[in-house]
Parts: structure tokens; C-alpha cells; sequence
């Protein structure tokens, strides 16, 4: 954040602008989306990995600072000298935060008990809308931002033991009023002024995203993270953030930095928040062959270590990486294999131990180790191919456990008549079953089994919470 916010500022400052505009700006520039980026985290299954665990920390940590740059963002019109004013209203957003606390303790709280007993989950969802509006009402109305009141309404019903339920029924709300937000954004923007000045918002736009990129990279790197995470990250937090079409719209901000500026600055965040997919798989992509090069992975050759990792695990999806994370976290080792390459460079990028290859081809088994597996895992196995391979590879292996993931029942019984163990991983998120089941095979205490389950449930229900508020 002080990175971007600095270097960001200091071009602002070059342009012309004066230090007190280009510092806001360069803040709010700073700032990422935590909407899209979160979303994308969960979509490409990168929760557990180290990058989407601090980008999601990073996040949370930029949007605590937004509300920080609302506050003094709105005491900038007052008319008074800008630190009293800013001081005075980080004391009445100080005190709005300690009355949010009370009512969640002591008033909410009660109210979400009585609802309960009711059973009626549409009251859960009026409750908390209620709640949000109240809340925004109430910090309007002594000078603050709406924004802050909303900001506050979901610190208040994540304090509740029923946020589990308020989020499943908000999430259409969620999706639809995000929706309308960025309509809204799309109709405040100027057509006439950005037919004419379009080359100047795309070159804004490239700059946001290149500064951004070097210097998120650059911070990643002065905490010693390895070049292609740093790299992922960069390009992941590259954006501008929704946050920024809220302070920009600020009278007093625009007053402060001038009308056709915002409007470009307004267009540039847009533009960058479109190219946000493609950016972050740029980075990915890039991380994965960076990644792949430093290990030699790229000619499909296991290092030594490798080689006596009790685990084999066939394709990286979803399920795959869950297992390969729940290993991790019990100091047990072990290489997967993933057929697609594009996948495995995913894989490779996010810190996973993967290499390239197809386990249905015999021609790959004594290259990948297999003689030296206790268990080997089959993610999304076919029935047809194992019948094929499965007298083969039980005289080869006659001490292998093999462990397919399938869909019910009937598959299960199809799978264990051919002596493998068979896993319907119903789990979310999903996983979770085939790693207790692979765990209790490598004879992990149950208790630990269950500690590892609960976390990561919690931690899958923190992502949707990050998401709701």
C-alpha cells in the first residue's frame, strides 16, 4: 500500500496536481478489488495456496484502509483546517465503531436469538438488510459515509452465530446489488469525454497497472518471497479498486482534483477491473514457467526428494490440490501428476509439487516413482481405463494402495471389485473427505484429522464472509 501509494502520488505530482490531490489519489489507486479478486481466488481454487491466502489478507487489510480514506476523503469539504477535521472525524468513526460493537453484543445479537426461534429464514434476510441500512442511515446522519455504515453492518452480523445463514440467503442480494453498483458507475461515466480522450484513459490505465504490478512485486520480494510468487501476486492486485468509484465520487474530492481528471481516473479503474481476469492468468502463467524452469520440472523430472514422497496424486483440480494442502499441513510428502498442462502450470505457480504426465500411460509409472508409493490417489479416475491397467499394475505394485474419488455408490462398488479403495467425497469444500480418508491410511490421529477438517471449513466460510461483507 505505502509503495503504490507513493509512486502512484508521485506521477500524480508530476502531472501537475497538487500534493494533498495526488496523495488521495495515489491511495485510493493503491487500493485492489476485493469483489473481483476474492471471487477469482475461490473460482481458480487458490484459497490455501500462499498467494491467495495473502492476496485475501492484503484485502481485508486495503479495505479497512478505504474506510480510513472515506473518513478523510469526507472531511476535506468541512471548510476547516484538514487536520482538525480529519482528527474529527476519525473520533466520530471511532466512536460509530465502538457503538457497532455494543449493538452487536448487546442489541443485535438478541434480536437474531428471537428471529431464530421463528425458523423463518426470509425474517434473517429483512433482519439484515435492516441492519445495514440502520447502519448506514446512522453514519450519514452525523457525517459520515454511507459506506462506513454498511462497512459496519457486516462486522455487526459477523459477530452473530447466524452469519452462516444470513450469507446463503443474501448472496442473491449480493450478487445483484454489486450488479447495480457497477451499472451505476457505467452511467456516471462521461461518453463524450471518453470518445475524445480514450487514448489518455487507456495510457492511465497501462500506467495504474504497470506501477501497480512493480510494486506489489517489489514489497512481495523485500518480505522474501520467491520471484514467481511475487510475480503472481503482482499482476493478481494489479487492479484498481470498487472503493475508488465511491471516494472519487466525493464532491470535495472532485472539487479537489477536477471534474475531467475523476472522469478519467473513474474510466482507468473501470478499464482495469475488466482486464483483471486476463492480468491475473498473465501472471499465473508466467509464475508456472518461471517456476517450472528454476526446477527443471518442465522436462517431467521428479527431484530426489520426489521420489520417496509416500503420495502419488493424479490430477490437480479441486480435490487434488485439497489433499495435496491437507499432506502439507502434516509434514507428509508427496508429487502429484497432472495430464493438462495448463493445469500443472497453475499447479506448479501456486507452490504445489507437480509434474507432467498421464497415469494411465504404464509407460510413465517407473518414471514417476511409483514402486516407491504407499498410496496413490485417483482424482477423477476412469472406470474403463483402470479395468484396462488394473492386473498390470497389481502385479507391478502388489503393495500399492490405490484410492479413486467417485461419484456414488454403484462406481464405488464398481472400483472396490477391482481392490480399490473407493472415496464419494461430498465435502465442502470439496476434498476434505478423500484427505481424512488418505490421512487415516497413513495412520494420522483422528482428533488432529477432525482439528485440520474444522479449520479449513472455517477458513472456506471466511473467504464467503470476506465476500458478503
Amino acid at each position: 500500500m505505502l509503495g503504490a501509494t507513493l509512486a502512484i502520488g508521485l506521477i500524480a505530482l508530476l502531472f501537475g496536481l497538487p500534493p494533498l490531490a495526488a496523495l488521495i489519489i495515489g491511495a485510493t489507486l493503491a487500493l485492489s478489488s476485493t469483489a473481483v479478486v476474492v471471487g477469482l481466488i475461490a473460482e481458480r481454487h487458490q484459497q490455501n495456496c500462499p498467494v491467495g491466502m495473502t492476496a485475501t489478507a492484503i484485502l481485508i487489510f486495503q479495505d479497512v484502509a478505504a474506510i480510513f480514506l472515506l473518513i478523510v476523503a469526507g472531511a476535506l469539504g468541512t471548510g476547516e483546517a484538514i487536520l482538525p477535521a480529519i482528527g474529527f472525524a476519525l473520533v466520530k468513526a471511532a466512536m460509530a465503531l465502538g457503538i457497532a460493537i455494543l449493538l452487536a453484543r448487546i442489541v443485535v445479537r438478541r434480536l437474531f436469538d428471537l428471529v431464530g426461534r421463528g425458523r423463518n429464514e426470509e425474517v434473517f434476510t429483512a433482519m439484515a438488510l435492516l441492519v445495514s441500512l440502520a447502519a448506514a442511515w446512522a453514519t450519514g446522519t452525523i457525517g459520515l459515509s454511507l459506506t462506513l455504515g454498511a462497512f459496519l453492518a457486516g462486522m455487526i452480523i459477523s459477530e452473530t452465530p447466524y452469519r452462516a445463514i444470513i450469507q446463503s440467503e443474501i448472496k442473491p442480494f449480493r450478487g445483484l446489488l454489486l450488479g447495480f453498483f457497477f451499472i451505476s458507475v457505467g452511467f456516471s461515466l462521461d461518453f463524450a469525454l471518453l470518445l475524445r480522450l480514450w487514448p489518455v484513459i487507456v495510457g492511465v490505465t497501462f500506467i495504474l497497472v504497470m506501477v501497480k504490478i512493480a510494486t506489489n512485486t517489489a514489497a512481495s520480494l523485500a518480505f522474501r518471497w520467491s520471484a514467481p510468487g511475487s510475480i503472481q501476486l503482482g499482476f493478481l492486485l494489479a487492479q484498481g479498486s470498487e472503493f475508488a468509484f465511491v471516494i472519487f465520487s466525493l464532491p470535495q474530492v472532485r472539487l479537489l482534483v477536477g471534474s475531467q481528471r475523476i472522469a478519467i481516473l473513474i474510466a482507468a479503474v473501470a478499464l482495469s477491473l475488466a482486464f483483471t481476469p486476463t492480468l491475473a492468468q498473465a501472471g499465473r502463467s508466467l509464475a508456472g514457467q518461471i517456476r517450472l524452469h528454476m526446477s527443471s520440472a518442465i522436462d517431467s523430472e521428479l527431484q530426489p526428494q520426489d521420489l520417496w514422497a509416500p503420495v502419488m496424486i493424479a490430477g490437480m483440480g479441486r480435490i487434488g490440490r485439497t489433499l495435496a494442502d491437507a499432506l502439507t499441513e502434516f509434514g507428509i510428502s508427496y508429487v502429484a501428476i497432472e495430464r493438462d498442462d495448463q493445469r500443472l502450470r497453475e499447479s506448479v505457480a501456486d507452490g504445489y509439487s507437480a509434474v507432467f504426465g498421464n497415469l494411465a500411460d504404464p509407460k510413465i509409472w517407473e518414471t514417476v516413482g511409483l514402486s516407491n508409493r504407499q498410496i496413490s490417489v485417483l482424482t477423477a479416475p476412469s472406470l474403463a481405463v483402470y479395468r484396462e491397467l488394473s492386473i498390470h499394475a497389481d502385479t507391478l505394485f502388489p503393495n500399492l494402495k490405490k484410492v479413486a474419488v467417485v461419484r456414488d455408490e454403484q462406481e464405488a462398488q464398481q472400483f472396490r471389485a477391482l481392490g480399490v479403495f473407493a472415496v464419494i467425497d461430498r465435502s465442502t469444500p470439496r476434498g476434505l473427505d478423500v484427505a481424512a480418508f488418505v490421512l487415516e491410511m497413513l495412520e494420522i490421529d483422528g482428533e488432529k484429522i477432525s482439528e485440520w477438517m474444522h479449520r479449513e471449513q472455517e477458513r472456506a466460510l471466511a473467504t464467503d464472509r470476506t465476500l458478503a461483507i
